[in-house]
């Protein structure tokens, strides 16, 4: 005789037996080309079925059961009813825990599960069926035969319940997604926002150290910060394909992200953060040269400034002099020539102070911080000399006056002082010259101040000559004072300078000149290191740039090829990121040399048409470029595996797109779309062109791309939930309601599911509403995009 736990047996055998049919079913090879209509029809068939085998099932467990001579045996213990219960609401017995010995307290364990939970009244008294040999078998059939009833709908009500759990677990993971592209997408464009105001910063500093410090956090900015901004764009761009891809595939409608944060708004902020990051850096460049610039003729204002200040001493007080009106005869006419040799300086010095309010005035223009300084000091001189001239004209009249009282003039005095005088000068220009300094930027420029340095030490033989005549002169009235007994009284009349002065200062400027030399010689090293830097980042630059185009078409191919399978062209993209990956030890190496090129303020390169701006942008690209043909094959064999593709269909898709893709940039203009359609056979008029256009481009971009292409050509073969089918569900559990409580979906659901359907349903209205009624039909409407959630 068979027991109650056989039975049991038999029946998970059967249920087994029943679910590995539907795993086979699953499992079949959708490459063969089925009819997918056929196939719809065949998987409901096999449910109805499954269902009507189930059912059949349970009426011969409880015909054997309940059959004449199982009574006394099945039922008397109480296990068998339990047994019941457990199989259909585990929930409500444990089984475990039961004693075969405890037959009154199993039957009245079951009897009070059976009216508390199942709503099946208790018809029967335990101990009547223990203490009576022969139970009535008709009203322990009548019992048995309302738990029958109780769990006819319970395998309803549990597929119900899985359909709404699967649609809203595919909800939330679509809600997680939003919710993270929307987080970062803030960041990166209040990033981008923070990032901005301090590019568009122009306040220039005052001083070439706080000037190149700015350069220096630049620099950090480029290096540090800028690069895992580049890697989130990235990242969300292909979170954003990857989440219209599900959502298509679930029949979801796109996912619009809020106002200023679509892709194409973050890529016109990035955009717009790179134009003013250039504008930033040629700002700074433009600022250190005018710095550099400002710092040159600063301190060349303040040597010819200190030179004229120290041949104006004491002229003014000089010229003030009344003495010629004591002064004997030669005297006077000493005074008179001496007056005539200062003239000379006087007009010699003049270029001197036109090149003082030259530099000046160059300085207000480039906007010296301390311009104001350099003004007085200017206009100090520029009075001083105004007054040194009317002074000089002055005491020109009053020698004049008196000039036909003199009769004799030393004319070796006077000689000497008119040849002196201007030597001089040129002495004091040549030791300007020597100890002036210079910027170049090139090794052309400084073989130019090479050129002019050894031009003038061509001149100093005959410079030379003009000394030793000089000279000569002094010689010779040393001579004739000698030989006439003439006794020579201090120095001579005409001129300050004395033949120490002239002797000295010609030795100085035999001095400077080596160190002019030497000056030019380390310059001259500095420009050749200069242009081996020069050469070295040309010939990485030269190498990278092309490398990195060649890089970008060989993606290009790899994306539109059509020969072997979608994981192959996904193999071959990862070797060629890894490639990439591998490559960027050149990439820093070339971004050593720039920082080298940068410290040694390096402004052009001859040698290359790339700079590392040009680098950075391209290697940029290239990663992005990479990342994005890699998220779009991901695309396509998440469509391929989720609408039944072959990888014959997807390889005339892809033919199809590149035979109408004119332009050969992976994406089709909507004429070309239009002519792909008319190809395949569709009748196309401009309202059903639209509403497929709509499908195809729900962002409005102007393209279709291939994976929309893709998802329309297969849009009809999927097999999605609808909101329809999700009401039904809702119908089921409400046992027929137009409303369903909280109760209901607690009992029914997961309480995470339960949980988030209950926050987000809105309250039923209606006649004769039950507290706590839920409205599930627009809840349903809405996880569709039908209404608002």
């Amino acid at each position: 005789m068979t027991t109650v736990i056989e039975t049991q047996v038999q029946y998970n055998t059967y249920m087994m037996s029943t679910e590995d049919y539907m795993t086979q079913e699953d499992d079949w090879d959708r490459d063969l080309l089925l009819d997918p209509a056929w196939e719809k029809q065949q998987r409901k068939v096999c449910s109805y079925v499954y269902s009507l085998k189930n059912l059949d099932y349970l009426c011969f467990l409880f015909v054997e059961l309940c059959s004449s001579q199982r009574i006394s045996l099945v039922w008397k213990d109480g296990l068998a009813l339990c047994a019941l219960i457990h199989r259909h609401r585990p929930d409500l017995i444990d089984y475990s825990k039961l004693r075969k010995d405890d037959p009154i307290g199993n039957l009245n364990t079951a009897f009070e599960v059976a009216e508390k939970y199942l709503d099946i009244p208790k018809m029967l008294d335990a101990e009547d069926i223990v203490n009576t040999p022969k139970p009535d078998e008709k009203a322990i059939m009548t019992y048995v035969s309302c738990f029958y009833h109780a769990f006819a709908g319970a395998e309803q009500a549990e597929t119900a319940a899985n359909r709404i759990c699967k649609v809203l677990a595919v909800n939330q993971e679509n809600e997680r997604l939003m919710e993270e592209y929307e987080k970062l997408a803030s960041e990166l464009l209040e990033w981008i926002r923070r990032t901005i105001p301090w590019l568009e910063n122009r306040v220039a500093e005052q001083t070439m150290r706080a000037m190149q410090q700015k350069l220096e956090d630049f620099r950090d900015y480029r290096r540090i910060h800028k690069p895992p901004r580049v890697q989130e764009k990235c990242q969300l761009e292909i979170n954003f394909n990857t989440l219209q891809t599900k959502l298509r595939l679930s029949n979801r409608p796109a996912f619009m992200p809020s106002e200023g944060k679509m892709v194409s708004d973050i890529a016109n902020a990035w955009k717009g953060l790179e134009q003013v990051e250039k504008g930033y850096e040629e700002w700074l460049l433009t600022e250190i040269r005018r710095l550099e610039r400002l710092d040159h003729l600063a301190e060349k204002f303040k040597q010819k400034c200190s030179l004229h200040e120290s041949w104006t001493a004491g002229k003014e007080q000089l010229l003030s002099q009344k003495d010629y009106e004591t002064a004997s005869l030669m005297e006077i006419r000493a005074l008179m020539r001496k007056h005539e040799a200062f003239e000379s300086d006087l007009a010699a010095h003049q270029d001197r102070v036109e090149q003082i309010a030259a530099i000046a005035q160059e300085l207000n223009e480039l906007d010296y911080h301390d311009a104001a300084s350099v003004n007085t000091r200017c206009q100090g001189i520029c009075d001083q000399w105004d007054n040194l001239g009317t002074l000089t004209q002055k005491r020109r009249d009053a020698l004049e006056r008196v000039e036909k009282l003199w009769e004799t003039i030393d004319q070796l005095y006077l000689e000497f002082a008119k040849r002196a005088a201007p030597f001089n000068n040129w002495m004091d220009g040549a030791m300007e010259d020597l100890q002036d300094m210079f910027i170049v930027h090139s090794i052309e420029e400084i073989q130019s101040l090479i050129t002019a340095h050894d031009q003038y030490k061509a001149t100093l033989p005959e410079a030379d000559k003009e000394r030793i005549a000089i000279m000569g002169i002094q010689n010779e009235i040393t001579k004739i004072a000698q030989t006439y007994g003439i006794k020579l009284v201090g120095v001579n009349p005409y001129t300050v300078l004395s033949p120490q002065d002239i002797t000295n200062k010609w030795e100085a400027v035999k001095q400077l000149v080596p160190l002019r030399d030497q000056m030019l010689q380390e310059e001259v090293a500095r420009q050749q290191a200069n242009e081996r830097l020069r050469r070295s980042f040309a010939a990485q630059a030269n190498i990278i740039g092309p490398w990195i185009q060649t890089k970008m078409e060989e993606i290009g191919h790899v994306s539109v090829d059509i020969t072997g399978s979608l994981e192959e062209q996904m193999n071959n993209l990862k070797q060629y990121e890894q490639n990439i990956i591998n490559y960027k030890s050149n990439i820093d190496k070339q971004e050593g040399d720039h920082q080298l090129i940068q410290e040694a303020l390096i402004f052009d390169n001859k040698h290359t048409n790339y700079t590392m701006e040009h680098v950075r942008v391209g290697w940029e690209q290239l990663l992005t470029t990479i990342a994005r043909t890699i998220n779009e094959v991901e695309n396509q064999i998440l469509t391929r595996d989720a609408k039944g593709i072959s990888q014959e269909q997807l390889n005339e898709f892809r033919a199809s797109f590149n035979h109408f893709d004119r332009k050969r940039n992976g994406m089709m203009d909507p004429d070309d779309f239009r002519a792909c359609l008319i190809s395949m056979g569709y009748d196309l008029g401009e309202v059903e062109f639209a509403r497929i256009m709509t499908l195809v481009d729900p962002n409005n971009t102007g393209v279709v791309t291939f994976q929309a292409f893709i998802d329309f050509m297969t849009r009809e073969t999927a097999e999605t939930d609808t909101a329809e089918q999700v009401m039904a569900s809702f119908k089921i559990l409400a046992s027929d309601k137009p409303y369903i409580t909280v109760e209901e979906l607690r009992r029914e659901l997961p309480l995470e599911q339960a949980e988030y359907c209950i926050s987000r349903m809105t309250k039923y209205i209606g006649p004769e509403v039950a507290p706590g009624a839920l409205d599930y039909i627009s809840f349903s409407s809405a996880l569709y995009g039908e209404s608002d959630l």
